[in-house]
């Protein structure tokens, strides 16, 4: 690791997130809260810890390694777990403990959306305006928005993009120079928030719920500004709205980025993973429309609005809700669940393990069973009709293993701690692929969790946001052995 690379690079981004402190700042001021001072503070301490480690380097040029990228962006995250804690630690009420603070914090800033807080309704608008922003920051990653400018520290950013981007592949670039491609990305990302605003004013929404709910929204993130959620507003309109821009959010940005400068979606109908979370989605979309409407939980209309907003924001790990779906009947609550481990597309804002891989281990299991008939048949695996390299999929296989050793792992842990087996296997498995609901004793908030479920969760939140290998690496020997 080279210090003279990492520090510099540490506290430019961390400069440019105190930036983040200046729209709660301009909220509080149109309402008359006092909470704008919590701000300013947070401010000038991320601002001054920042240029205090910029500063001592800012005239040192080096070349980054792809291992100081990962330093770079695991020590990020979780110094920006506590600075984002701040205003939340500060607040006069609720009052919250430095795990509760930080807990909150990245819970948004990794777009899991579990929260200990209740009473939001009432809770000043400037704090829930931040809450809302930190989501939509974490979504695409603060880290690829810095790439976009890294050049004028004199460092290439390739490394921190690679360790930042979600999904198995992660070498493509949609321009051939990097900083072009941050770029793309957050032009793309603020047009579709910006549109999905516009979409909820004119669905009925005011101007500070829209745009706070587009935050969250087209990050996937599923925090709101009320305790009810979207089922706050109660209008189908707005469930539809919501529906299509999770939707949306969920599928690959480099899809959304050819469609918008070629001006065509034909992209779309040819991706292969794009047909399989349709796929998926459509499924699980029709046995929970119809169990809800054949043991008369609903009617046929309301059962397909809740059914496909449940379903789509589940899915897509976005986690807002409009209507208690732990409640509903037989196995949908848990099918509902088990379907946020498939998660988004690769490339998307969404968590979970994404389409594409789920696609490859389906295929290479039914490829094992077709050996087992003709043992002596050259095989290859193909996704939208290419040959894929056996090291992908083994790099899939290995995400698996080790995701479900890490999920059995932290489940007993948080078994140990008190909480009961329902409780335990949803909430890690909801906090690591950055969902945010669970049932048992979490269904409603994770308050009542002891603290040391609460560290133990935020863990997973960091190791579901970094897509797991990013951060192990740095638990490896051999990572600081040359």
């Amino acid at each position: 690791m080279q210090l003279s690379v990492v520090m510099p690079v540490l506290g430019f981004l961390l400069m440019v997130f105190s930036l983040s402190n200046i729209p709660p700042m301009i909220v509080g001021l149109i309402y008359g809260e006092a909470e704008i001072s919590l701000f300013i503070y947070t401010f000038f301490l991320t601002l001054l810890g920042g240029m205090s480690m910029w500063l001592p380097y800012r005239k040192v040029r080096g070349n980054m390694k792809t291992r100081d990228g990962f330093v770079i962006t695991v020590l990020f995250w979780l110094v920006l777990g506590l600075v984002g804690s701040l205003p939340f630690l500060m607040m006069d009420a609720p009052s919250l403990s430095i795990t509760d603070a930080i807990f909150e914090s990245m819970s948004g800033l990794t777009t899991t959306g579990a929260t200990i807080l209740t009473g939001l309704d009432d809770m000043p608008r400037s704090i829930l305006f931040y809450r809302q922003q930190i989501q939509w920051f974490g979504g695409m990653g603060i880290i690829v928005l810095a790439v976009a400018i890294m050049p004028m520290l004199g460092i290439g950013g390739m490394q921190l993009y690679r360790t930042e981007t979600p999904g198995p592949v992660k070498d493509s670039k949609l321009t051939p120079r990097i900083k072009e491609t941050a770029k793309a990305l957050w032009t793309l990302y603020v047009a579709l928030t910006v549109t999905c605003a516009i979409g909820y004013k004119l669905a009925g929404m005011d101007w500070f719920d829209a745009i706070s709910h587009s935050f969250s929204t087209i990050a996937i993130g599923g925090f709101s500004t009320h305790d009810a959620s979207i089922g706050y507003f109660q209008s189908p309109l707005i469930n539809a709205m919501t529906t299509f821009f999770m939707f949306f959010a969920g599928i690959n940005f480099a899809l959304h980025f050819f469609a918008w400068r070629n001006k065509t979606a034909s992209h779309y109908f040819k991706d292969s993973e794009v047909k399989g979370y349709v796929l998926i989605l459509s499924t699980v979309a029709l046995i929970t429309v119809f169990t809800l409407y054949a043991s008369n939980t609903y009617g046929f209309w309301t059962s397909f609005e809740y059914g496909l907003f449940e379903v789509v924001s589940i899915a897509t790990t976005t986690g807002y809700s409009t209507t208690g779906f732990s409640v509903w009947p037989t196995f949908l609550p848990l099918l509902l669940f088990i379907t946020s481990f498939v998660g988004g597309c690769a490339g998307s804002t969404a968590g979970g393990m994404k389409v594409v891989r789920i696609m490859l281990i389906f295929k290479q299991g039914v490829r094992e069973l077709y050996r087992l008939v003709h043992p002596n048949a050259i095989l290859t695996i193909k996704l939208g009709g290419q040959p894929v390299n056996s090291r992908v999929g083994e790099a899939v296989w290995g995400f698996f293993a080790t995701y479900v050793f890490l999920l059995v792992v932290m489940f007993l842990l948080l078994m140990a701690t008190g909480l009961d087996i329902v409780t335990a296997f949803t909430t890690v498995a909801s906090c690591l692929n950055n969902l945010g609901p669970a049932l048992g004793d979490a269904y409603s908030n994770y308050q009542t969790l002891p603290d040391a479920a609460k560290w133990i969760l935020t863990f997973a939140m960091l190791l579901g946001r970094l897509e797991i290998f990013t951060l192990l690496v740095l638990f490896t020997p051999v990572f600081w052995r040359y």
